[in-house]
């Protein structure tokens, strides 16, 4: 009696290694989600701190002392400079979106501010200034705001609509 020569995979082999693949993907999947979620928060964060830079530097240089109103401003270069203020991916509209967030700023425009370098005219730029990061994904329960004051917030809703363009929220915390 001959012995049968068996080559290749049974069925229940290949049922049990995509079982093992999916009970795999089950553990890693959610990782995954979270890690994406902290790296664009990062990132949020990141964005937030380069405005309130660009937003000082240009009080401080083309703006005698007031603010930009609006994120495309920071993106007009000064006279003698190729460089703007802020990045093009930051500046190509009143609100971005970037790295998983709707980043906005606004600043009210003040009747007595002078003319600015960059061609901003009289009367357009702003004693303060107030920017957001919220979060596309529903589930992400981490959304940024900050102002002229400099410090960035944090709270789990949406801080944009009552930040104040100085001064400190009536909700979150700051970040450390």
């Amino acid at each position: 009696m001959r012995g049968r020569n068996q080559q290749g995979f049974a069925l229940i082999d290949l049922i049990f290694v995509c079982g093992i693949i999916g009970l795999l993907c089950g553990i890693a999947l959610p990782r995954m989600l979270q890690a994406r979620q902290s790296a664009g928060s990062a990132a949020a964060i990141g964005s937030m701190r380069a405005i309130n830079s660009a937003q000082l530097t240009f009080a401080l240089t083309c703006g005698s002392g007031f603010y930009a109103p609006d994120l495309p401003t920071l993106g007009v270069a000064p006279p003698g400079s190729r460089e703007p203020y802020l990045s093009p991916s930051l500046t190509g509209a009143p609100s971005v979106i970037r790295s998983g967030y709707t980043m906005t700023m606004s600043g009210k425009p003040y009747p007595g501010s002078p003319p600015t370098c960059n061609g901003l005219g009289g009367g357009e730029s702003a004693q303060g200034f107030k920017t957001g990061a919220d979060p596309i994904d529903a589930p992400n329960p981490r959304y940024f705001a900050s102002n002229a004051s400099g410090s960035i917030w944090e709270d789990n809703a949406t801080l944009f609509a009552a930040m104040p363009e100085v001064g400190q929220p009536a909700a979150g915390h700051p970040l450390r």
